[in-house]
Order: C-alpha cells, then structure tokens, then sequence
C-alpha cells in the first residue's frame, strides 16, 4: 500500500505539472481559497483543515487532517469588459478581452502520517493569476492585441506535529514557478518609455523562479472553538528578463507575503462555521503598486525601480462560510468572500490589462461519501460584478479621459478523495 502511494502521489504531481495552472483575479490575484471543500466555504480554512490542500492555507492543519489524498479541478469562466471614456484620440469605444474566456485549474494534495503526532504532505495548486487577452488592438497600447497572462505553479511539501492534545504546528515550503507573457503594448516600447526597448511587449512567454516560506498554528480553544494564525514570507522571484522593460526593477514580479487570522466555531453537533481575516500585502511589490505616476508625472521610464505597475494597494479579505452535515453521507456547505479590490479609480488605464475589480464572491459546496468510503466534492462560486470607473486615470499625453474597467467570474470545481 505505501509502494502504491509513493507512485501514486509521483503520478499526480507529474499530471498537475504538465497541465496549465492559468487562473484569473479574485482576491487581487489570489485565489479566493485552496481545495474544493474550503472553496465551497468562501475559502476559509485557517482554523479548519478538511482535505489534501490543507497546506495551502495553514500547514498546521496537514496533522489534523491525517492521511488522505486529494485530485481536484475547476472550470473558471471569467466575463471582463472596459470601457475607453471621453479620450481625446478615440472617443468612447467599448473593448472586449474575453478572447480566451475558460480555464480548467487543476490541484492535487497528498497527506500522510510519520506517526501520532507528526505528518508531511505536499500540494500542488495555481495560485490565482492574471490573464486578459483582447479582441482587436487597444489604439493608446499598441498595434497588436493587448493581452497579458501571468501563470503561477505552487508546489508545496509541508511539515506538521501535534505540540499537545489542542495545538499544532506547521511548516510549508513553497517552490514557485511562473510565467508571463504580454502583447499589444507596441506605444511603450521605445526609447521614450521604457529603460529597456525591445523588451516590452511581444516576446512570448517568459519564466520566473522562486521560494517563499509558509508558518501556521491551529489551537483548540474551547470545546467549540479552533483558532488559526498563518503567515506567509514575500517570494523574491527571478526577472523576467524578455520583460525588463515592462516591469519595474528590470523585470521584477515578485509574490506578495500574506498572513491571516482564522476561526471556526462548532455551532450545533452537525454544523461548522468558520472566519478567516486575511491581508495581502501588494504594497510591498513595485511592480504591482508603483503608480501610473511613476512613468508619466516622474518621468521614470519603464522598466526602473519607481517607473509605473498596476498601483495595487494592499488587501483585506474576510472569508465567512459554514458547513452542514445533513446526513451520514451528505456535507452541505456555503460562504461569502468579501474584499475590497485594490485598484484606485485614478489607476485604471493600466489595469485594461489585469482587471481585478472583484470584491463579493457567494460560493455553494457540497460532499458525498461514497460507497467504498471516498469522497466527491464540489463547488460553485459566484464573483459578482463589479466596475471600476476611472477619474482622470488616462494622461493627457495619451489624450486624457477615463478608463472603465469590470468583471465578473463563475467557477465550478470537482475534487475526488480518500483516506488511507
């Protein structure tokens, strides 16, 4: 049986590899939560850990989990629009980037028990993404169809023992490979707005390598209630040197570190509720949040430290969810994510190409254990629209007015487990 789970987890680490780990704009660009059982519950999961993907959200759950293994995979339909306002060069036009409009994720987690009280694990997961690819050329950008794709692969082998009969503690190395690739963008490349011609736009895809370090807690602290803490260190990651310059400090697109606080609450005998507050720390990246600003008010051409990004600032996300064992074989679960999307109104023009308007997410789930003891899960989740409408967020060198930016998003996720 461990011969057959060593080659089992070497297979579907291998099968999630190969597969493309493109996902889009959630919270920012995060993903809203990790494993279909914490997705059908808005994402929370700091304090409560139920499948393979435990490690994702907090390490210290892979112990309380025991051993288990995970497959899973979501269909994620995003809709995008924008809108160019009152431009002195184009008026208002209406743009559609919506070209490629379906994405299969998959994800994988495997646990598995050292002894009573230590386990290792190791996921394997897209960490949300960005990805916008436009019908026809946007005049202000460039000649070609704008568009840009941001893929990101976490895989994540994980450490986990029980400190005492109510607390636990965690450890997760993530390895970090992503890629990127941006088109359309022709009117920035030259000498005149980039600190690097000729690496702006229309190189093809182009790949990133790093670490970042995740901690994590849980804790019984009454007969009723968990508590988690979960911190996750900022990912120095390589250049994107075809993109040095596009992004600020010669092609730098580094992860954000992250950390939250979570609860669950055992309401009644059959149901759960949990609440996780989580920050995103965007500020701390300059390619995401140095202003559009930096470019056309400082004069710093792209491409150098405090030249412009997405001027993304930082996130709080509160992920509220609950779950209900309706009967021996039927797990019932729901929740709504709630996070103010981090582009400004004056920052949009820029954000044509990474639209996370996204703020309100409801989401559905539900388990049913099967006959030989395996689990099916699913999820929806519903991203409600939301526009983001410019104020003066066009220059005038490039004819002034607003850029409209929206988006809505479905997601729908199967996962199949087991214990052993």
């Amino acid at each position: 049986m461990k011969k057959f789970n060593k080659g089992l987890v070497a297979c579907s680490v291998a099968a999630v590899l190969a597969a493309p780990m493109t996902a889009m704009a959630t919270n920012g660009y995060f993903a809203h939560g990790y494993g279909t059982k914490a997705k059908g519950m808005a994402g929370a999961g700091i304090a409560y850990g139920q499948d393979g993907l435990a490690a994702a959200t907090n390490p210290a759950n892979v112990v309380l989990t025991g051993n288990r293994i995970d497959f899973g995979v979501d269909l994620f339909i995003p809709d995008r629009k924008t809108d160019i306002v009152g431009n002195g060069s184009l008026g208002t036009v209406s743009y559609d980037p919506n070209a490629d409009d379906m994405f299969l994720i998959p994800e994988f987690g495997y646990h598995s028990m050292i002894n009573d009280k230590m386990a290792w694990g190791i996921a394997v997961f897209g960490n949300g993404g960005m990805n916008t690819s436009y019908k026809k050329p946007i005049g202000l950008m460039g000649s070609t169809n704008a568009g840009v794709n941001l893929e990101q692969l976490f895989i994540t082998p994980s450490f986990s023992m029980k400190m005492d009969d109510k607390n636990a503690f965690g450890v997760a190395l993530n390895m970090i490979y992503q890629t990127f690739e941006a088109t359309g963008l022709e009117n920035f490349d030259n000498a005149n707005y980039s600190s690097s011609p000729g690496n702006v736009t229309n190189n093809g895809k182009d790949t990133s390598t790093g670490f970042s370090l995740r901690l994590g807690w849980t804790g019984e602290i009454s007969d009723s209630i968990s508590m988690g803490v979960t911190y996750q260190s900022k990912a120095d990651m390589s250049k994107f040197d075809k993109y040095k310059g596009l992004f600020a400090e010669g092609g730098g697109f580094d992860i954000p570190a992250t950390y939250g606080l979570g609860l669950k609450f055992k309401a009644t005998p059959k149901m759960n509720v949990a609440l996780d507050v989580t920050k995103i720390e965007y500020s701390d990246v300059k390619s995401i949040a140095n202003p559009l600003s930096g470019l056309t008010v400082s004069g710093n051409k792209l491409g150098a430290d405090n030249s412009a990004g997405f001027g993304w600032e930082d996130m709080t996300v509160i992920k509220l969810g609950a779950d209900y064992q309706l009967n021996s074989d039927l797990v019932l679960r729901a929740g709504w994510n709630r996070g103010s999307a981090p582009i400004p109104e004056g920052e949009t023009f820029f954000n044509l190409l990474a639209p996370a308007t996204i703020e309100d997410h409801i989401t559905l789930g539900a388990t049913w254990t099967l006959q030989n003891k395996s689990e099916l899960s699913v999820m929806y989740m519903r991203a409600l629209d939301n526009t983001i409408k410019g104020n003066n967020s066009i220059p005038t060198s490039f004819g002034g007015g607003n850029a409209d930016i929206s988006m809505s998003q479905n997601s729908l996720g199967v996962a199949y487990g087991w214990k052993f």
